[in-house]
């Protein structure tokens, strides 16, 4: 195939991608609508009476669960989740084949411009929510991970479109393959991280179709203790390639700025935890700050900022 065709099927595989994870989202969506109502666990488990009298000298019972809250569920909602699941995943192969085929076509790594670099995330994100349900049970998470990877492939190929070819000498380096990689993989799994913390503050105390409060923290804070290493391997590796690029390691560009600001954001977020016992809201809302930091160094700084930076076509 030539390059040309190679690019048309790369733009084929990003339909097919926005399609499927809206189909899958729709799936997702109809689970968490119709699915089991939880309860948040009690802070004290409940314990069965002790008899007393005839059956004061036996054991005390064991903790008694806590009682089901609403209704089971109906047998297609789980159906729904599952087919979700399988719709992600086939639509995160369609988005591995729009990037595989896009980088055959212009014969290089496929992230030199927004438009690559946003179709990568969009995929960072999916296989970061596909690869933790493999381990825990995040399908909750599924149709909110799904609409953001349709609308972001959506608005890469509305308005970020940019046709297969070469890039400036700047880019044409082994140091994309190293520094932009690392920054997509950390920037999927903070997608991950956010979307888990915006769920937590809707989430009311009482019975919910979502999981507890707890369990929702608990996946966004495991999700940026991997993307923080990344995202500083990222920084480290960008002002190395500065070096080689442009002769110094830091030169106050905004892209180098905001990067900064994004990784000092999440420091803070995690040192609050470790160090100063910071949980629940607190901590959430520190985290979404830092993920508003990390969209605005992808979009902001491109639209509202001129830099060094300025050649990745927005």
């Amino acid at each position: 195939m030539s390059a040309e065709q190679l690019a048309e099927v790369s733009d084929l595989f990003v339909v097919a991608a926005i399609l499927l994870y809206l189909f899958s989202m729709i799936a997702f969506a109809a689970e968490l609508a119709f699915g089991r109502v939880r309860a948040d666990a009690p802070a004290v488990p409940a314990r069965r009476p002790v008899a007393v009298g005839a059956g004061a000298g036996e054991a005390p019972d064991e903790p008694a669960e806590a009682p089901a809250v609403g209704v089971e569920p109906p047998s297609w909602a789980a159906k729904a989740g599952l087919t979700g699941l399988v719709l992600g995943w086939v639509g995160w192969a369609a988005n591995l084949g729009a990037i595989l085929t896009r980088g055959l076509a212009v014969e290089r790594w496929p992230w030199g411009n927004m438009y690559e670099f946003v179709v990568a995330i969009c995929f960072a994100a999916v296989t970061a929510f596909l690869v933790t349900q493999l381990r825990y049970n995040v399908r909750f998470l599924g149709a909110f991970v799904m609409i953001a990877a349709a609308v972001g492939l959506g608005a890469a190929a509305r308005l970020l479109y940019t046709s297969a070819g070469p890039v400036v000498p700047a880019l044409d380096s082994y140091w994309v393959a190293i520094h932009v990689s690392a920054a997509i993989l950390a920037s999927g799994l903070f997608v991950v991280a956010a979307t888990s913390g915006g769920l937590y503050l809707v989430r009311g105390d009482g019975p919910s179709r979502l999981p507890s409060r707890a369990d929702l923290e608990r996946v966004a804070h495991r999700a940026i203790v991997i993307a923080f290493p990344l995202w500083t391997f990222a920084v480290i590796t960008g002002a190395l390639w500065a070096d080689k690029a442009w002769g110094r390691y830091w030169g106050w560009d905004p892209k180098e700025v905001w990067s900064f600001i994004t990784w000092v954001a999440y420091a803070a977020y995690l040192h609050a935890r470790a160090t100063g016992g910071w949980r629940g809201r607190p901590a959430t809302i520190i985290q979404l700050v830092a993920f508003a930091c990390l969209m605005f160094n992808l979009i902001g700084v491109n639209v509202f900022l001129s830099g060094l930076h300025s050649y990745a076509d927005m």
